[in-house]
């Protein structure tokens, strides 16, 4: 597909996608998300793909938000229909099979912040800047924000966060939770790369499944969440790597894994 809203690039098994509206701070509008939602697309039956990072372009937004100038003739349904999409896409991103890693180098307000609570963890530059300012425009959030902030950082925090529209720094995004590291500007997609390479370099399929066996079990009791971590353990043992793992590790070698599985003997 024609990329015209992002820019993508696969290095060493990893693909890194820039949202790439530098003139309006990376902003989102209709045309990114249908593009961000078809490369995904694309990127699923990419077999050379391990590990995706998200990223924005230049160094000082990774994404500013929504297009605000779009959203301000938009009547209900027009509301609607936008923010379902946003939560579409970002859904398939929360569910996507291959880990995707947010490497935030500038502003993630609104919309951007959102979507960086989406990938799988987030990497921030020390210039980063989060926050849900849509109050201060008689808005709320509406990709996903009023559910996944306080999924990712308790509930008060998050209410603290949405109602007063305050942005926060990377250092107090790092203190409560909502990144899980923070670099220097220079050092950022180096870091993010080191931990996309260190994944890669294990089971796609274990990571795989170990995605799945989080993702469904962590909006259930612990009691079901346990139910559902024991029936993704048991498809490991119908997979090559499994076999091929703990043959390396008898042997004192190094695995070489495939991500393929085999047909359960029972």
């Amino acid at each position: 597909m024609e990329l015209i809203n992002l820019l993508y690039e696969v290095e060493n098994g990893v693909g890194i996608i820039q949202v790439n509206r530098p003139k309006v701070l990376n902003a989102l509008n209709r045309e990114v998300l249908q593009e961000l939602d078809c490369l995904l697309d694309e990127i699923r039956e990419d077999q050379e793909v391990r590990v995706i990072i998200i990223t924005g372009s230049g160094d000082k937004s990774f994404v500013a938000g929504a297009d605000i100038p779009v959203l301000q003739d938009a009547d209900v349904r027009e509301g609607k229909e936008f923010g379902q999409l946003g939560q579409r896409v970002f859904l398939k991103i929360n569910h996507f099979e291959k880990p995707i890693i947010a490497a935030v180098n500038g502003f993630a307000f609104g919309g951007g912040g959102e979507l960086a609570m989406a990938c799988d963890f987030r990497i921030a530059s020390e210039k980063a800047k989060f926050g849900l300012p849509e109050v201060k425009l008689g808005m709320i959030p509406g990709f996903g924000g009023t559910q996944r902030l306080p999924r990712l950082v308790g509930t008060g925090m998050a209410k603290m966060m949405i109602f007063t529209g305050e942005p926060i720094n990377a250092q107090e995004a790092l203190r409560i939770g909502l990144v899980q590291k923070v670099v220097a500007p220079e050092n950022l997609m180096a870091e993010a790369k080191n931990i996309a390479a260190t994944i890669s370099s294990r089971s796609a399929t274990a990571v795989r499944l170990a995605k799945a066996a989080i993702n469904n079990g962590i909006e259930t009791d612990i009691r079901t969440g346990m139910e559902v971590e024991a029936y993704i353990f048991s498809d490991v043992f119908a997979t090559e790597d499994r076999m091929e793992g703990i043959a390396a590790f008898i042997e004192k070698r190094q695995p070489a894994f495939t991500g393929e599985y085999v047909k359960p003997k029972a």
